[in-house]
Parts: structure tokens; sequence; C-alpha cells
């Protein structure tokens, strides 16, 4: 592994998504041969989505893992290096900065922290086995995949609001699932949802199981004040029950929002330390999609290249300052 004289890296990234590997290709042109810790899970959201057709430059659309795997050869192809497993542990208190993995430390005069987001589940072994076989998590992402189908989207919060809004444009019946008959829902949203005439409503109830062999053909549902049991036909399931960012690591140290979300400086994505950036979905709970966590990736790598850039200017300039 390359890095400086004194064993630093110049960056290392956290997180091997969209994000992490944009923030890998852009550091390693730059020559900063960065440290990728990508994660066991590395590939971020994208490796439980089968068909990604809304990714510039795949026309004929792609397999989730498979443009992960693209986005990871082309890093690294720039020279850039992977440690697969999790980070443990970080320390930005002082410079160089202190990342660990297990018992081994890792120090990087800049961090990039991309470690994304997770979509919350059912917590069914039936849902993961249909995971990108009709069970997704992101309506702007798989909709057009249901042309004139019925699908579930299973959530009473503004996020299933507006999937199930947006569902109703491709779909001939979108029928909202919610364990409650109270909605978290703003009324806008709620209101928006309920005027609709293809979105259908069961309320009281919650999921038993998502039914299908090789695709999702329907769903288990029980009433949860009565216990009683029924099945309905769905060619789509879409589970809108939140997102939870990946931040718990780092929630001592770097500033974030109430639900986790990392903080940056306005127009940059500099955290509250200077040189530890963070970019893709854990700052962004708003879009959410590959190609802006990529952009974002992006970013990253620009801003610790200047950061990096700088240092060294002012080093230089202090070094050349006449002694008194």
């Amino acid at each position: 592994m390359t890095m400086t004289e004194n064993g630093v890296r110049e960056v290392i990234i956290i997180g091997g998504g969209p994000a992490g590997y944009t923030a890998a290709l852009y550091a390693a042109r730059a020559n900063l041969r960065p440290l990728v810790i990508e994660g066991f899970n590395w590939g971020g959201q994208l490796m439980i989505t089968s068909d990604v057709e809304n990714y510039p430059g795949y026309p004929e659309g792609i397999m989730g893992p498979e443009m992960m795997q693209d986005f990871r050869r082309q890093a690294e192809r720039f020279g850039a290096d992977f440690v697969t497993d999790d980070v443990t542990k970080v320390d930005f208190s002082e410079q160089p900065f202190r990342v660990s993995v297990e018992d081994h430390e890792y120090l990087g005069e800049t961090v990039i922290v991309a470690t994304g987001a997770s979509a919350r589940q059912l917590g069914l072994d039936s849902e993961q086995k249909l995971q990108g076989r009709g069970m997704s998590y992101c309506a702007t992402c798989d909709a057009a995949f249901f042309p004139n189908k019925h699908v579930v989207v299973v959530g009473g919060g503004d996020s299933a609001m507006e999937e199930a809004t947006f569902l109703s444009r491709f779909a001939s019946k979108v029928t909202v699932v919610h364990r409650r008959d109270e909605f978290r829902a703003s009324q806008i949203m709620l209101d928006r949802a309920r005027g609709n005439d293809k979105i259908e409503w069961i309320t009281n109830a919650v999921v038993d199981e998502v039914l299908g062999d090789t695709r999702v053909t329907g769903l288990r549902l029980r009433n949860v004040s009565t216990g009683e049991t029924w099945e309905i036909e769905a060619d789509g399931v879409f589970a809108a029950i939140g997102h939870d960012p990946n931040t718990r690591l780092f929630l001592d140290q770097l500033d974030h929002d109430e639900a986790g979300y990392l903080v940056t400086k306005p127009g940059s994505t500099e955290t509250n330390f200077p040189g530890v950036f963070a970019v893709g979905d854990v700052v962004d709970h708003i879009y959410r999609q590959a190609v802006t966590a990529a952009g974002s990736g992006c970013m990253g790598a620009l801003d610790a290249e200047r950061f990096l850039a700088a240092r060294e200017g002012h080093l230089m300039a202090a070094e050349a300052a006449p002694r008194a």
C-alpha cells in the first residue's frame, strides 16, 4: 500500500457505495492513492437492487451489484486500495485522524465518511428472499417496473404517502397498508393521497409474510386488533417505513441532526472537523439516489484534494519564511 513517508494516508474513505467509490475514483485520479475501507457489505443499497434503469450511461439498464462492481473496478484501476472490513472506531480529535478496524489502526490526513443509509425493513425472512424481485424500498428507483400492476406500500408517514402517490403514475392500483388507523403523515400529504382514485387503504394491519417463490405474488396480512389473517394479491411491495443513516460510529464527534444524518457546512462536504468530509446518504435524507450519492462523492474528493493542497501551501510558506 502506498502512503506518505510517515505511514499516514492522504485520504481514507469509509464506505463502499456509489458515494465512496466515486470519491475513491476522483481521489485516485488526483494521485492521492486513497484507502477505501469499504465494509463487509460493500456496494450499499444497490446490492439489494435488481435492475437499475435510471443511472446515466447504462441505456440498457444494469443489475445493481454489477454496477457497484464497475464503480469499484474503475476506482481500483486508478490506484485506490481496498480493505473489505468494517470500521470499528474513529478518532477525529487530532491529526492525523485515526480509523480502526478491530485492532488495526489506519492514519489519514483526511477522511471521507460515505457509510450510506439503510432502509428500514419489515423484518421477515420472506422479505429478504424477494428483495429485488418485487420487494423494493424506493419508488423513484423501481416504480417504472410496475406499469398497470397492483402494488402495496407499507407505512403511514410522509414517505409512504409520497411513494404511493408516485407509484400511482405507473400502477393500476396502489394499496397502502398501515398498522394503525391514524397516520403520522402531514395532513397535506395524507389529503393528496386520499384524493387519488388509484390509492386504496388497509389500516390496523401488519404484514406477516411476503408471498411468492421467485417474484412477489402477494401478502399475508394480520389485523392487529383481532389477529385475523388474510391474503391479498400484489405484483410488488414497497416498504416505506423510513431510513436510518449508518452514522452510529460518528455521532459523538460529528455534528448531526435529530435523525442522525451528518451535517456539513453550506456549499461544502466538510464537517465540523476540518479535513473530515461526509458524502452520500449519510447527509442526504431527501433524494437518496445513486446518482446524487455519486455526485456528492465527487464533491468530497475535490474538497479533500483542495484541503490537502491548501495545507501543503501553508506548510511550504511557513518553511520558506525567514527565521528570526
